[in-house]
């Protein structure tokens, strides 16, 4: 089974590590200027460093050309086509939408045979076959037959007692420049990275979970790293509980649909 997935960050790359261990083949579409933040665990690295291996999965920037070589050797093909258009050419049994946006940017029901999207901003039924809820708590991961996940509500989720705290946003618009790299423990009050030479400082300890590559173009206020208070370096290299489960999700979606069934599941109200 043939599998093309609009994103490639910890989320999109959750879910390509369950697909791709459960026997099907994957295929990432990027945009030119990735912004992922826990980018030791993204297959949109490959877009800016050529190739990239997660949980010892190798991903590979490559032209529409290339993907069938790449998945014959075992390679995910990391694909500069944010419109998903290579989805004409490749006929995929399965699109699935883990941008992770909030909002749909041009996914549609038509576009495979099953379609799945990750998070708000999609209604199943409508423009897609069934959702995944994204939000952490009890719905995580759950799979929606009809209706929508949960609204954003602009709140992370709570991390070894933290939320908000965790995440670090940018101080100014300009370019961000990192101070520390992934993986890195710091204190409250160090400094992470620069905009426009503004520091962007941690507010709590822990150990830098994620932060922007040098180089990406931010607005102030926008998501630009990631503390994690648990303090487990190796956590930084592996895939989250948060993205195995929405990954479960979608794999029980795409195997509901592939198997004929009637969508007669979870549906919200």
């Amino acid at each position: 089974m043939l599998v093309v997935i609009r994103g490639g960050g910890d989320l999109a790359t959750g879910v390509a590590l369950r697909l791709y261990r459960a026997g099907m083949r994957v295929v990432i579409c990027e945009t030119a200027s990735p912004t992922s933040i826990r980018r030791t665990v993204c297959f949109s690295e490959a877009v800016r460093l050529g190739e990239t291996a997660v949980e010892g999965i190798v991903a590979r920037r490559a032209a529409p050309e290339e993907v069938p070589t790449l998945l014959a050797e075992g390679i995910v093909p990391v694909l500069v086509d944010p419109e998903a258009a290579c989805i004409k050419a490749l006929h995929p049994d399965a699109v699935v939408d883990a941008i992770l946006a909030k909002r749909n940017l041009g996914t549609t029901a038509d576009m495979a045979p099953i379609v799945v999207a990750a998070g708000p901003g999609f209604t199943a039924g409508a423009d897609c076959h069934a959702v995944v809820e994204t939000m952490r708590g009890h719905y995580l991961g759950r799979v929606i037959y009809a209706g929508s996940a949960l609204p954003n509500t602009n709140i992370p989720g709570l991390i070894g007692g933290y939320a908000g705290e965790r995440v670090l946003r940018a101080p100014a618009d300009g370019v961000f420049q990192g101070n520390r790299q992934i993986g890195d423990q710091v204190k409250s009050g160090d400094v992470a990275g620069y905009v426009a030479g503004i520091p962007m400082v941690c507010t709590i300890d822990g150990v830098l979970r994620g932060l922007l590559a040098d180089g990406v173009a931010v607005t102030k206020g926008m998501k630009s790293g990631d503390v994690d208070p648990r303090c487990r370096p190796d956590h930084c290299t592996c895939a989250s509980d948060k993205a195995l489960a929405v990954g479960g999700g979608v794999l029980e979606a795409i195997l509901h649909f592939a198997g004929g069934k009637e969508s007669s599941g979870w549906k919200t109200k």
